[in-house]
């Protein structure tokens, strides 16, 4: 009798715990990082306005790369030029080599990893197993080192069409945050230059180069 009193004591006591709880009220401002109410979009709520450069394409000065080999952003501005499809990339009239250095003032040309294909050719054999660079594999995750193909080609890769999926434009936001990491470059140029140009792209890759 004394065991089953103290559990029906203690539940009791659990119970009105609960309950307690259950009657404290929580704010939905006190829920998220911005104690504001979300419903109304006040001018406290909102974020600071989005300024991308308007400055046409060979009147802008260009941005340093955030790190070494980073993506450089877009400096100019790009309106009519999104989006960019395989049949529709007005960025590769300016940025593509022999064509960027010859202009006044000179384009940042497009290194040689954008015009390099590091994808096997791949499709379905008569027998309707896949068909990987000529060899026949009941599926893509059986390749290896062997099997892959390094294709350099003459133009942009197709797989590096989509232009603004790496790079974009920078927002001129004065009320953002201050940035205070400083990039040590491997390269002299590293500033502004990408590394990924000549064998250095390909060293030490185990792989059948075509």
């Amino acid at each position: 009798m004394k065991t089953i009193s103290k559990i029906t004591l203690s539940l009791t006591i659990a119970s009105s715990i609960f309950m307690a709880g259950c009657t404290t009220t929580v704010s939905e401002e006190s829920l998220g990082l911005r104690k504001t109410n979300l419903y109304t979009e006040e001018a406290e709520t909102t974020g600071d306005e989005t300024r991308y450069g308007s400055k046409a394409a060979g009147t802008s000065v260009k941005i340093e790369r955030a790190f070494q080999d980073a993506p450089p952003m877009i400096p100019h501005d790009v309106e009519g030029m999104l989006p960019i499809t395989m049949n529709n990339n007005q960025c590769v009239g300016c940025h593509m080599p022999g064509v960027a250095e010859s202009l006044v003032p000179p384009a940042t040309p497009y290194p040689i990893s954008h015009m390099t294909d590091f994808r096997p050719t791949t499709k379905i054999a008569n027998d309707g197993r896949i068909e990987l660079n000529g060899k026949a594999v009941d599926n893509t995750s059986e390749a290896n080192r062997g099997d892959m193909s390094i294709k350099e080609l003459a133009t942009l890769s197709g797989s590096r069409f989509n232009c603004s999926q790496c790079h974009a434009p920078q927002s001129d936001a004065t009320d953002a945050p201050a940035n205070t990491f400083e990039a040590v470059f491997s390269d002299e140029d590293g500033a502004t230059k990408s590394s990924w140009t000549g064998s250095r792209l390909t060293d030490d890759l185990d792989t059948l180069i075509k």
